[in-house]
């Protein structure tokens, strides 16, 4: 046997060679390691929050069954819609001294409204009186709206008397002098076996005979009415009440969101906004097509509040919200999309989804056959913002709000 016999032969040892490109493979796979893992622990966090949110928003109830609208393309903001900021010319009149003036109405040089907090005043030689309060105190929260009363609608009738629409107490004829009060139509009382939550304005006939009121929805109050558009609910309608047989008639129902009110000149039609629907609606109060309905103006660039007459014979539509084109539209974009509609009102409150709005302030004024004949822009709502009417008074446009701290007023020699 030879030395070598029965031993394991070792093989020679080669020496590393350690390289640049070693260092780079080394790094890469501890880099792809890392990667993997911070992907790995991503992914289980997002899990961790995803889910249990999905969940969440499975179990919880929306506040809304959303009906699927559908709404064509908005016009085009050009002609007598074309983008301007005329608004801007507008001056803001007692700031901070009185909040969401909603409606406005005058005898002679002296302005009348209805505030937030429950109030009806007059602004004489600029300064501001309360005459009457239309509900109990306290005041000045969303919860306390109800008791206290929201004066919105707010019309001169004969002899110089004041009618009002309250959003949560009814129909009131008020002396502006006395201040003494009389409940008309208490919205506490159903007509035709439905409730009127939301009591929003009126039309009087010139010999008070008649008042034409909308009742915007039997389900959701003024408190809500971002619920009303964003559901689409339609159960809002046209009244009568006949002041001299007490007798109320629902004219018009169906409607979605109704909300301002408007005699024609000859009083033989009354017009009424759809304000979800981003119309005007007609109804036939007189003449051959008396109880007749059809519309007076569709399609709108926005959604309407309140309407007036104008002085050329038109009317005065403000909108409370726009519908550009070129541009978007939240309420357009979600109008056939329910499902997104309830995920959205159970994750957030309606104070949050208005703030989405954009604060986009226009003003339209109507011809006499519903046409458009001119428009008043503020586009970012510097001046003047939350429009809900334009009351036009001695060559100036009077500019009420739901929310605003004051009363702009626009000269229309400056437009």
């Amino acid at each position: 046997m030879e030395d070598g016999d029965g031993l394991r032969q070792r093989r020679p040892i080669r020496p590393q060679v350690i390289t640049d490109d070693s260092y780079v493979q080394e790094g890469e796979r501890k880099s792809t390691y890392s990667g993997k893992v911070f992907r790995a622990t991503l992914t289980c966090l997002a899990l961790a929050l995803i889910i249990p949110s999905l969940a969440a928003i499975c179990l919880l109830e929306s506040p809304i069954e959303p009906h699927v609208l559908s709404f064509p393309t908005p016009p085009l903001m050009m002609g007598a819609l074309e983008a301007n900021l005329k608004l801007r010319k507008a001056e803001r009149l007692y700031e901070d001294q009185l909040v969401g003036p909603e409606s406005i109405a005058n005898i002679g040089d002296v302005l009348y409204t209805g505030t937030a907090d429950g109030q009806i005043v007059k602004i004489e030689d600029g300064k501001i009186h309360t005459i009457a309060r239309l509900g109990t105190p306290p005041c000045g929260t969303r919860e306390n709206e109800p008791n206290c009363g929201r004066p919105l609608g707010l019309r001169v009738g004969p002899n110089g008397t004041l009618f009002v629409a309250d959003a949560y107490q009814g129909i009131f004829k008020v002396n502006p002098v006395t201040g003494e009060v009389e409940r008309l139509v208490s919205s506490r009382i159903p007509v035709q076996g439905k409730i009127m939550s939301f009591v929003n304005d009126l039309a009087v006939t010139s010999d008070g005979r008649k008042i034409y009121f909308t009742d915007s929805s039997s389900k959701w109050q003024r408190r809500e009415y971002p619920l009303i558009v964003m559901e689409g609910t339609d159960d809002g309608r046209l009244l009568e009440y006949d002041t001299l047989t007490k007798e109320i008639k629902v004219l018009m129902g169906g409607l979605r969101f109704p909300n301002g009110v408007q005699l024609s000149p000859a009083e033989d039609f009354v017009l009424v906004v759809e304000t979800t629907m981003a119309r005007v609606k007609r109804y036939y109060v007189s003449g051959l097509t008396k109880g007749g309905v059809d519309t007076f103006v569709d399609n709108m660039p926005g959604f309407p509040d309140n309407i007036r007459r104008s002085s050329t014979g038109g009317y005065w539509v403000a909108m409370s919200a726009v519908r550009l084109n070129p541009g978007f539209s939240m309420m357009d974009f979600l109008a056939d999309k329910p499902w997104i509609k309830k995920i959205i009102f159970k994750i957030l409150s309606p104070d949050t989804v208005m703030k989405f709005v954009p604060r986009y302030s226009l003003v339209i004024e109507l011809g006499e056959k519903g046409s458009y004949k001119r428009s008043f822009h503020d586009p970012n709502g510097e001046v003047a913002t939350f429009i809900s009417e334009a009351h036009e008074h001695d060559g100036y446009l009077y500019l009420g709000s739901f929310r605003s701290p004051f009363i702009c007023r626009l000269n229309l020699n400056d437009v």
